[in-house]
């Protein structure tokens, strides 16, 4: 910490941040010395004008950055009211996002698939905890495809409905593995206002804005 000519500590870039308040309270004492002093200094030991320049170069930085701290917040508060419209208007919408995880109904759950290769997969099936429900390996096409499962385990069990869950484990006919990506869909019935984005609801499941791939009416 420097020390000023007028005897008392200058701002530290390293101090905890002031509020825009005390900042503008500080700074007219400031002047308001400087003025003082500059009136009453000795012609024959002038001071030093480089520090009060520093000073007052810190003091306007400080203030700047606060001022756009507080139109940052504005457009943010701005952006997410805006929002609010436009993610009620999903509800009763057909969503496709990112996301492994779907809901069975009427004994059927899907998945749309995405392989950038031909191969063989295996599929698994989990339940909400994480117990084996279904397992069978098929060949897979290059591009867009779908997986469904109709709700029966291998001993032709009927599982109820809820949300489940599906791994993909591939590899090409040279035996490489293959990153196979799932998209589930559904209807959303519900937007949650949580955080800096909306969170859309199918069911119990919570689709994250930036998760969403295709909107389109129901």
């Amino acid at each position: 910490m420097s020390v000023s000519p007028l005897g008392s500590s200058a701002p530290s870039t390293n101090a905890k941040p002031q509020s825009g308040a005390s900042i503008a309270a500080t700074f007219d004492q400031f002047l308001t010395l400087l003025t003082t002093q500059l009136q009453n200094q000795n012609p024959l030991d002038p001071l030093d004008t480089n520090q009060f320049t520093q000073q007052l170069v810190q003091f306007a930085g400080v203030e700047q950055q606060l001022k756009t701290n507080s139109q940052l917040e504005a457009l943010i508060v701005q952006g997410k009211t805006q929002s609010v419209p436009v993610a009620a208007g999903f509800v009763g919408m057909k969503l496709t996002a990112d996301g492994s995880t779907a809901t069975l109904t009427n004994n059927q759950a899907s998945w749309n698939l995405k392989s950038p290769a031909a191969g063989t997969a295996t599929f698994t099936v989990t339940d909400k905890n994480n117990k084996t429900v279904h397992s069978e390996t098929r060949k897979i096409t290059a591009g867009q495809q779908s997986f469904t499962w109709n709700g029966k385990d291998q001993n032709k069990v009927t599982h109820p409905a809820g949300d489940y869950r599906l791994s993909v484990a591939a590899k090409d006919p040279a035996g490489r593995a293959i990153t196979v990506s799932t998209e589930i869909e559904g209807v959303v019935d519900a937007v949650r206002f949580e955080g800096d984005l909306p969170i859309l609801m199918m069911g119990n499941q919570q689709i994250a804005y930036d998760k969403v791939r295709q909107i389109q009416r129901n």
